[in-house]
């Protein structure tokens, strides 16, 4: 697998999504929404799961795999 090609744009490296879970990464980062469940769960001493999200949703929902309808 190839690895995601990074960006730096303001100091911060930026990823090519490779499927879903990177979307969503990217998102929740810019908003501000990792932040807050960071420190939730930091302060509730339970891990979020956010990576194994993650990479299951790139699993399910990949960007860079063709789909063809068969007739």
């Amino acid at each position: 697998m190839k690895e995601a090609k990074q960006l730096e744009e303001n100091g911060i490296v930026n990823m090519k999504s490779r499927g879903l879970g990177d979307s969503i990464h990217k998102f929740t980062t810019k908003t501000g929404i990792k932040t807050i469940v960071d420190k939730v769960s930091e302060g509730l001493n339970v891990p979020c799961g956010c990576e194994g999200r993650r990479q299951a949703l790139n699993n399910l929902v990949p960007y860079n795999k063709q789909f063809k309808l068969k007739k």
